[in-house]
């Protein structure tokens, strides 16, 4: 959800608002069932492989998709580079086209998409720069999701079914205004004019895309206004039905990654198969447990003061006096390694105390337990070795280190 601060683009009232008439409908259905057939014919229905997750990355002119788009990547685990729909669309006509600030048609774009998905790099997942645009792209899209649904029904079960597995999308739009996009898209403009001079004139780099748009305000002005009258409103269609993220887009670019990462955080009861949510749900999600952790911790730091002093103290003065020493002497590093036998780590509440001191503190502790064979003696007479038990409690505890300034 957006920020409560954070204000919406206002859309006009007019067909860009308005629902699908039948023509439309039936426009989208030719345009996406002759690209399926094509597709299918070319390729083979068994042989059909779509990408796991597909994030459909719209915004508005200037609000940073290709800038952002290295970071979403890395936010999703993807290693594959983003589909940008532009630059499948190079024929003259599309190239005239995005020239004057207009749109491509459907039919072209859904040919070309289907069949770049098609691609192995592809298959855990991608980013779609561009695309829906138009409300015939959304329903193109849903038509698309609905074929893969359908694909993975027919081979579920199969040993085919692998490679058909449940998709996931996720609609993230980028967001700034009118006045911001218009500088932003005139200030690309100016430095790609730059850029490309310098390239030119020394040989030395590669040429930046330049386009028309980035040099006329007017045409800057109606390429914002035609994502808001079509593109915001295709977007907005989908928010109903998949993953949506609303990315304020006008920050920094630390204030936007942020946004971006808290949009993003894994929802997993709703991207896994729902098999596997059964599975997996006597593990309560990290986020559940936290919300409390404060409150509990406090709680039961009170409750070893008031339910056994002794303990409690005998555990403090440990940390205290052989424990701190010990870290206070890697604050650089930010980690401490500390092996004890102290006998005071015999009681389980021991090490109960102990990590919770720790944590309250603003410390990670951990403890493991190694218990050790030693030699204690031999029977001379069968040769048979008697031992003891040596138990070593091994503390690792980790923390923010200190930075050291150079120079």
């Amino acid at each position: 959800m957006p920020p409560a601060d954070t204000k919406r683009p206002e859309v006009k009232p007019g067909a860009a608002n308005s629902k699908l008439t039948d023509l439309e409908i039936k426009d989208a259905h030719l345009i996406f069932q002759s690209a399926w057939v094509d597709i299918e014919e070319d390729i083979g229905r068994e042989n059909l492989r779509f990408p796991k997750e597909i994030i459909l990355l719209g915004g508005a002119p200037g609000a940073g998709k290709g800038t952002n788009t290295a970071f979403i990547t890395k936010a999703r685990g993807l290693t594959c580079p983003p589909v940008v729909i532009s630059a499948l669309l190079d024929s003259p006509e599309a190239k005239r086209l995005k020239d004057a600030g207009a749109m491509v048609g459907d039919r072209e774009v859904m040919g070309l998409l289907l069949r770049e998905l098609m691609k192995p790099a592809y298959r855990d997942g991608v980013i779609l720069d561009g695309f829906p645009r138009t409300r015939v792209q959304v329903e193109c899209l849903k038509m698309l999701v609905d074929k893969m649904l359908q694909l993975r029904r027919e081979y579920y079960g199969t040993p085919l079914g692998i490679h058909f597995r449940q998709p996931t999308i996720h609609i993230m739009v980028l967001f700034v205004d009118e006045k911001e996009s218009i500088a932003r898209q005139l200030k690309r403009g100016r430095e790609t004019r730059l850029h490309n001079e310098e390239v030119l004139r020394t040989g030395v780099g590669t040429l930046w895309e330049d386009r028309a748009t980035d040099h006329d305000e007017a045409l800057a002005q109606r390429r914002y206004r035609v994502f808001k009258e079509q593109t915001w409103d295709a977007l907005q269609s989908l928010k109903e039905i998949f993953h949506y993220h609303f990315i304020n887009a006008e920050g920094t670019f630390a204030d936007v990654e942020q946004n971006i990462t808290a949009e993003l955080d894994y929802q997993s009861t709703l991207e896994l198969d729902p098999k596997t949510v059964d599975r997996l749900r006597g593990v309560p999600v990290a986020s559940e447990i936290i919300v409390h952790a404060r409150q509990e911790l406090v709680k039961r730091l009170d409750g070893y003061e008031i339910d056994n002093p002794e303990l409690f103290a005998k555990v403090v003065g440990f940390i205290e006096h052989k424990i701190m020493p010990i870290v206070l002497r890697h604050a650089i590093s930010g980690t401490a390694h500390i092996n004890t036998e102290d006998t005071t780590l015999d009681d389980p509440h021991a090490l109960a105390m102990l990590i919770d001191v720790f944590s309250e503190r603003g410390y990670h502790a951990t403890v493991d337990l190694h218990r050790i064979e030693v030699p204690e003696k031999v029977d001379l007479n069968t040769g048979q070795i008697s031992c003891r038990t040596k138990k070593v409690f091994r503390i690792q505890i980790r923390f923010h280190g200190s930075e050291i300034r150079r120079g």
